[in-house]
């Protein structure tokens, strides 16, 4: 593929209003709801086993230093009505997307316009795009490599650090090609500059422990019911292992939420399992 081998009056008016009144408003206003972050990795090469992904735990690993997480991952092959539905579907959830793969210029890629048809808009030549495909390959730009500029109209330009063919963001969608080397400081710049708004300085607080002793999860569903009940602000996890020679059967539960109520909520958790008869305890992550 050719981009992977060279490639407000309302606040005014609320102030003349009495303080209390605007507090029983604004008191009864629902917290915004946080940004999801997603991900598309796209091409027919990671769905038929040609090349294995590496994208995944690598954005995975980006958004953890930001305090960040992922909210959901997608492979797709190169087919523009599936991945035109995938970001329209992110769009609608106002999710922030990021995708890998498929912005070139061979027939394959398809990503470019799938982006377009997903946003109702044409695909048109982005002139300082072009521009910069003209500065890095002279004459040789024509006839294929400029197509690569050619993006969504209003599309935005995401720097490629590499060669200077570069990706494109649209909405709070953003598009960098395939290959890990380019499109790993491409997604980083996104990260730290379009997406800065979403680092978090004290992201979710996770508390682990293994549960020995115990026949199944079934045996432990009403704890689980439990502590959701008691917090429903956290989320908790369970994985059962079958054992073998080096380590009986078991099961590593995780409780992760805000730093206090999480911390809450795995002493709650972890009082009343250590109150089960047989079950012995191995805390993994104490915070």
């Amino acid at each position: 593929m050719i981009d992977s081998v060279e490639k407000d009056n309302a606040a005014g008016s609320d102030a003349a209003k009495p303080a209390s009144h605007v507090s029983r408003l604004t008191s009864h206003c629902p917290a915004p709801t946080p940004v999801r972050v997603g991900l598309l990795v796209i091409g027919d090469e990671l769905l038929s086993g040609k090349r294995t992904d590496k994208h995944l735990p690598h954005v995975i690993d980006l958004l953890a230093a930001r305090g960040m997480s992922l909210a959901w991952a997608q492979f797709l092959g190169d087919d523009e009505a599936q991945i035109a539905d995938a970001i329209g579907q992110a769009r609608a959830r106002g999710d922030a997307l990021l995708s890998c793969g498929g912005i070139g210029a061979t027939p394959d890629d398809c990503t470019r316009q799938a982006a377009a048809r997903a946003f109702g808009v044409p695909l048109v030549p982005h002139r300082e795009g072009v521009a910069l495909i003209e500065a890095e390959y002279g004459e040789r730009a024509y006839p294929n490599r400029a197509l690569m500029a050619h993006f969504p109209q209003g599309a935005d330009l995401i720097p490629n650090p590499v060669n200077r063919v570069s990706g494109f963001s649209i909405g709070n969608c953003y598009f960098v090609p395939g290959f890990p080397e380019m499109a790993w400081p491409m997604l980083q710049w996104v990260l730290d500059q379009p997406l800065r708004h979403l680092h978090n300085a004290e992201p979710p607080m996770e508390y682990a422990l293994r549960a020995l002793g115990t026949s199944g999860e079934g045996d432990l569903l009403d704890l689980m019911e439990g502590t959701l009940r008691e917090f429903p602000a956290v989320k908790l996890s369970s994985l059962p292992y079958r054992g073998d020679g080096s380590r009986p059967r078991h099961i590593e539960f995780g409780i992760k939420g805000p730093h206090a109520v999480a911390a809450e909520a795995f002493r709650w958790f972890r009082q009343r399992l250590a109150a089960r008869s047989g079950v012995q305890i191995e805390d993994l992550r104490v915070p």
